[in-house]
């Protein structure tokens, strides 16, 4: 890494979706890099991907950056250009450039695995050495990818959605395809024709914000996909790196990369039905009961193949603790918060008094932008009533205000269910800040509670015996939406606040 483009690389960042320093400068350390080898017929172009430690903002955040550099401008990578080099050489957000997702996938569904020098003083020693690791879930038949596309609008990562081929013909769930996409039609998702080997497309996430271990997003939707989930897209694969890290007691670290799964083309995501169904005064009710039915079948999955934790002392407290730093740190942000402290701190004593079920792993983030209208006669749609077909759940990468750490350990399941009571309640807020002096509090509390009601008839949950938990965990992510509303959105900070209010004077 040249400090040309280092220096070129502090002046892009900031203006990313993803980089999490909003507002600071990048003060930018080149951990180091790993290579892919370009596809096959591709000349001139060599892919790359650097680990850029930022020091810049309040604690270091360590950024993976894939870039692609050609000899020859690429004008329809323009809006992806990051510079051009003393030397000649086009430099290329690599997501947005199809040799970079063409590599990608390649190394994944192939098993394959490539490695780079660190950076630092024990630059080109082993302990210093980057690699990156493909682990396939669809063995057999490495994929290729015809032609890529950036999602748009992500905040923190990166989803690239490829259509692709296999030498077989099957698509990444065993069934052949037959150059037939998922939604019928002889077309991938760009509209482009396909071949008599096409396989049903791909999205693969590039984790921008790099953390130590495991990302609970690739470990929990590949366990649920094992368990032969319908809940879930099928999974394709993931990159595991090891980088150094001067942290670790060995000075190295690892953690997913990239995470590739089935791309389920015509589908919408919940919060765009729901705000359709209020929008033309239709009630919600039948499709949020589905989706309680449907959240409680991932629990009941999630319990059953991973590990659960029963409710110690120190794990109580550990909860609680963490809820009683978000309203601490809300009250920073929004200081008249600090009204309901004392009916806020008797909730919160009297849930720690609670009778706690087992914790396990769970969504984390859980809201309807985070779940799958899937349209009738997909596999994952049996079971269902409503005219939508089916819930599938998507990014379990947790709240990504909350450590990782926190992330990866065994919660409440009542979390989700408090995360997806707010979501029903933003909907409404939304329509009232679209439509000033209407209110949807009605449909929304409709909902909230054909989503519980379907929740406890697949899970069998006392709700009258949570209730307490259930309301501390719903005003801690309501603290957590009035920071991150006081940070990002202002306007749409009445919503959590009038949250607080209600489940703190009710």
């Amino acid at each position: 890494m040249t400090p040309e483009l280092l220096t070129a690389l502090a002046e892009w960042m900031p203006h990313q979706r993803w980089f999490a320093g909003k507002g600071t400068t990048p003060d930018l350390k080149h951990v180091g890099s790993y290579d892919f080898r370009p596809p096959a017929g591709s000349s001139g172009v060599e892919i790359s991907t650097a680990l850029l430690l930022d020091e810049g903002g309040q604690q270091p955040t360590l950024y993976q950056v894939p870039l692609t550099l050609r000899a020859e401008p690429a004008p329809e990578l323009s809006a992806a250009h990051i510079t051009t080099l003393e030397n000649g050489l086009h430099v290329y957000d690599g997501p947005n450039d199809a040799a970079y997702a063409h590599a990608l996938l390649a190394l994944i569904t192939g098993d394959a695995a490539t490695s780079g020098a660190g950076s630092g003083s024990g630059a080109g020693s082993e302990d210093s050495a980057i690699t990156a690791t493909g682990r396939s879930q669809a063995p057999g038949h490495p994929l290729a990818v015809t032609s890529a596309r950036v999602l748009s609008g992500e905040q923190s990562n990166t989803s690239i959605i490829m259509s692709v081929v296999s030498p077989d013909g099957d698509g990444p769930d065993g069934h052949r395809t037959d150059g037939h996409s998922t939604d019928g039609d002889s077309t991938d998702d760009n509209g482009d024709s396909t071949d008599g080997n096409a396989a049903a497309p791909v999205i693969c996430k590039v984790f921008r914000v790099l953390h130590h271990g495991n990302n609970p997003d690739v470990v929990l939707q590949s366990a649920l996909a094992a368990a032969g989930s319908t809940r879930v897209p099928a999974s394709i694969g993931s990159v595991v790196g090891q980088w150094p890290d001067q942290r670790m007691p060995d000075g190295r670290t690892s953690g997913h990369l990239a995470f590739a799964q089935e791309f389920l083309p015509g589908v919408r995501d919940a919060w765009r039905v729901a705000l359709e169904a209020v929008d033309e005064g239709r009630l919600f009710t039948a499709e949020a009961a589905a989706l309680g039915a449907a959240t409680a079948e991932v629990h009941e999955t999630l319990a059953a193949v991973m590990p659960t934790v029963p409710p110690s002392d120190d794990l109580i407290a550990a909860v609680l603790a963490s809820m009683r730093r978000r309203h601490a740190g809300a009250v920073r942000e929004v200081p008249e918060l600090a009204a309901h402290n004392d009916a806020i701190e008797r909730l919160f004593a009297a849930a720690a008094a609670s009778t706690w079920p087992q914790l396990q792993r769970i969504h984390g983030d859980y809201h309807l932008g985070q779940v799958l209208a899937v349209p009738p006669g997909h596999a994952g749609s049996s079971g269902d009533d409503g005219s939508f077909g089916s819930w599938v759940l998507v990014d379990f990468e947790g709240e990504p205000l909350r450590p990782m750490v926190e992330r990866s350990q065994p919660d409440l399941a009542l979390r989700d269910v408090a995360g997806m009571l707010r979501s029903f309640d933003y909907v409404a807020g939304s329509y009232a800040h679209a439509h000033p002096g209407e209110s949807a509090a009605h449909w929304a509390e409709d909902a909230r509670q054909a989503f519980l009601d379907g929740y406890v008839s697949r899970s069998g949950l006392d709700l009258a015996a949570v209730q307490t938990l259930l309301d501390a965990f719903e005003i801690d992510k309501a603290l957590y939406e009035a920071i991150y509303e006081a940070r990002n959105r202002p306007t749409w900070l009445p919503i959590p606040v009038a949250a607080i209010t209600r489940l703190a004077t009710r």
